[in-house]
């Protein structure tokens, strides 16, 4: 009977057990390939032309050979990495004093930047003035930016922070005109004003995303804009406009959904200032109209917006032209102090086509270095040990490590030349 009855028992369970086992593993599969877990950690890969000061780097600068360990359940996801910079910016973010400057551009428009003292003597001593520019629609409040702040003030520098000309929520326009995606005029007038007020100070150029441009724009137009300067960071820009608009509009690795998302910001910060950009002023741009207010309320992606406002806030005549003028390409080798161009390999916003002009430009220019992690996402690179990140991230480190040896390597020239020159006297 026992026999029998065993013979006839149906063996749903053990068939149950066998899909709960094939689900669990198909979503481990989904979780190991959407987390990238896979992917190794390693030191970021460094494209530059051997040289005394890319050696100097090299033995001053312990994060450009160390490995980049991001998070280990989430690090290595570049969507994460990103998502979580865009959210939240950076976790335990801390609050630095800073005071807000207003400057009064020919065009009546006001710049404001936020003005932060150092809090402890710099490593070599001297006045060392940081010009930091955000990312889009960026500012000194924004926490990815107050976090590297406070860093860099316990690192001996002063930080001047740009605030993008209607990207503060509390600040009105003056004049019918916002900022935009390589305009250096406000930028410009910080400088100087740092320049002016600090006669004594040098200066580390810095710029995070369309900062990046900004910032390499603004030193390749003029060899006056990089008097004084010591050198130049830039970190997560895509370089050219023109090229990256083709690949910003593609669902590969979701670039077309950040479009949006950027454009859907972009739109409330255009309307916020509505009444001053579309309202009756004798000022604004003759070609500003209510069909250009129209079509923004319609806009899905940043280069609608771009060609229906943004470029005609300079006269652009079209939006091939807007981006060629505004692009730092041009400009980058016109730029002869050390510069180091930081991206991330898994960056979704920055397609990697766009990577072959920082990697050609370094190969064939001795002050500057490409710097390319396997992780980070845009502006992420988040360190931690499991799950929870801390508050400093790699990039935060290696700018200033980079700022502090670019200043040592310097004073070192500079003490070089000195001797050189008592004993030559003596002769």
């Amino acid at each position: 009977l026992k026999m029998s009855a065993m013979l006839e028992t149906p063996e749903l369970p053990a068939v149950f057990d066998g899909v709960k086992l094939a689900a669990v593993a198909a979503v481990l599969y989904v979780i190991v390939r959407c987390l990238n877990l896979k992917s190794p950690t390693a030191p970021p890969e460094l494209i530059y032309q051997d040289s005394a000061l890319a050696r100097f780097l090299l033995k001053s600068c312990p994060l450009l050979t160390k490995e980049y360990i991001p998070p280990l359940i989430w690090g290595k996801s570049g969507h994460i990495q990103t998502a979580l910079y865009g959210k939240m910016g950076r976790v335990r973010s801390p609050h630095p004093y800073g005071l807000r400057k207003y400057l009064t551009m020919p065009d009546g428009a006001t710049a404001t930047f936020d003005l932060f003292e150092p809090q402890s003597e710099h490593c070599i001593g001297e006045d060392v003035t940081m010009v930091i520019c955000p990312g889009i629609a960026n500012h000194s409040e924004k926490q990815y930016i107050r976090t590297f702040v406070d860093y860099a003030q316990k690192n001996g520098y002063r930080c001047a922070v740009l605030n993008h000309l209607g990207a503060l929520p509390n600040i009105e326009l003056t004049s019918p005109r916002m900022f935009t995606y390589g305009c250096t005029w406000e930028f410009g007038a910080m400088v100087n004003y740092i320049k002016k007020t600090y006669p004594q100070t040098q200066l580390v150029v810095v710029g995070f995303s369309l900062g990046g441009n900004i910032v390499c724009k603004y030193l390749g137009e003029s060899q006056a804009n990089q008097e004084r300067v010591l050198c130049c960071v830039s970190v997560c820009q895509g370089y050219s406009a023109l090229r990256a608009q083709e690949t910003f509009m593609q669902w590969d690795q979701c670039r077309r959904f950040y479009n949006f998302l950027m454009a859907d910001n972009m739109k409330k910060i255009i309307l916020s200032h509505r009444q001053v950009l579309f309202g009756d002023n004798m000022k604004k741009p003759q070609s500003l109209s209510d069909a250009d207010l129209s079509k923004l309320y319609t806009a899905t992606s940043l280069m609608q917006i771009d060609d229906n406002v943004m470029r005609k806030f300079h006269g652009y005549s079209s939006l091939k032209e807007y981006y060629e003028e505004e692009s730092c390409l041009h400009y980058l080798h016109r730029i002869y102090v050390p510069l180091l161009l930081v991206n991330a390999a898994d960056d979704p916003l920055v397609h990697e086509s766009l990577l072959s002009i920082p990697r050609a430009l370094s190969e064939k220019r001795e002050n500057v270095m490409h710097v390319l992690p396997l992780h980070g996402g845009h502006l992420g690179f988040f360190e931690g040990s499991v799950l929870f990140p801390e508050p400093l991230t790699w990039m935060d480190k290696l700018v200033v490590q980079y700022a502090n040896a670019i200043c040592q390597w310097e004073k070192t020239k500079s003490h070089c030349s000195d001797t050189e020159q008592a004993v030559s006297g003596q002769e």
